[in-house]
C-alpha cells in the first residue's frame, strides 16, 4: 500500500556512495528522520521510491545522480572577493553557509584562497554521485493542520539539520561558519539528517 501524498514519513536511513559503498551518512541508532511526503524535503528520486512504501517496509534504494543532487557542474566553481568571508577563519575543503541573492540558503564547500580571493564550490557536496539508501519506515501519519501549513513536521524548524540542496551563487552573498556537520542544507532543517531536498 503507497503512502499517500501529505503524509509524515518517519524512516531511519543509511546513505551510500553507489561507486565505492562508502558510508556517508546514517540515522541508525537515533531519531528518525520525519518529513512530509510530496513537499519536496528530500530529493526527487528518493521520494518517489519512498510513496510507494508502507509503515514497517524496508527498502534499498538507488538514486541516479540527476535524480539526487545532479550532475557535477565546473562552472559552480567561482572565485569571490575575501571581504565576503570577514571573521571566518577560512581552511581548505571547509563548509561555510550563506545567503544568496533571493534569499536562499547557500552551501559552498572552500576549495582555495589567497590574500584577496576566495575560490568556493556551489556544487552540493554529493553532486555527480549515485546513492544508496537503505531505508525503514517507522511510521506514516497524517500531517495535522499546522504541519501542513508550515511544511515542516511538529510545526516550527528544528535547528541544526540538512536536507541537502542547490544553491544560487550571488555576487551580494555573505558567509558564515556552521558547526554542524552536515552534507548539504537549504531552508529546511530535519534533525541533522543528511536525506536531501531542493
Amino acid at each position: 500500500m503507497a503512502i499517500e501524498q501529505n503524509s509524515v514519513v518517519s524512516m531511519h536511513y543509511e546513505l551510500k556512495d553507489v561507486q565505492n559503498g562508502e558510508v556517508l551518512d546514517s540515522n541508525l541508532g537515533s531519531a528518525p528522520l520525519s518529513f512530509i511526503l510530496g513537499k519536496g524535503h528530500i530529493i526527487s528520486g528518493l521520494e518517489s521510491e519512498i510513496a510507494k512504501l508502507a509503515e514497517g517496509e524496508t527498502a534499498e534504494i538507488k538514486v541516479a545522480a540527476a535524480d539526487a543532487y545532479g550532475e557535477y557542474d565546473a562552472e559552480a566553481v567561482q572565485t569571490l572577493p575575501k571581504e565576503q568571508f570577514a571573521g571566518i577563519d577560512l581552511f581548505e575543503g571547509m563548509t561555510l553557509y550563506g545567503q544568496g541573492e533571493h534569499g536562499q540558503t547557500v552551501q559552498v564547500t572552500v576549495k582555495g584562497f589567497s590574500d584577496e580571493t576566495v575560490e568556493v564550490d556551489f556544487n552540493h557536496p554529493l553532486a555527480g554521485k549515485d546513492l544508496l539508501f537503505a531505508i525503514s519506515v517507522a511510521e506514516v501519519r497524517d500531517a495535522t493542520e499546522d504541519e501542513l501549513l508550515t511544511g515542516v513536521v511538529g510545526g516550527s524548524a528544528a535547528a541544526g539539520g540538512c536536507c541537502g540542496g542547490s544553491g544560487g551563487c550571488g555576487s551580494h552573498t555573505h558567509f558564515h561558519g556552521d558547526e554542524d556537520e552536515c552534507c548539504g542544507s537549504h531552508g529546511h532543517s530535519h534533525g541533522g539528517s543528511c536525506c536531501g531536498s531542493h
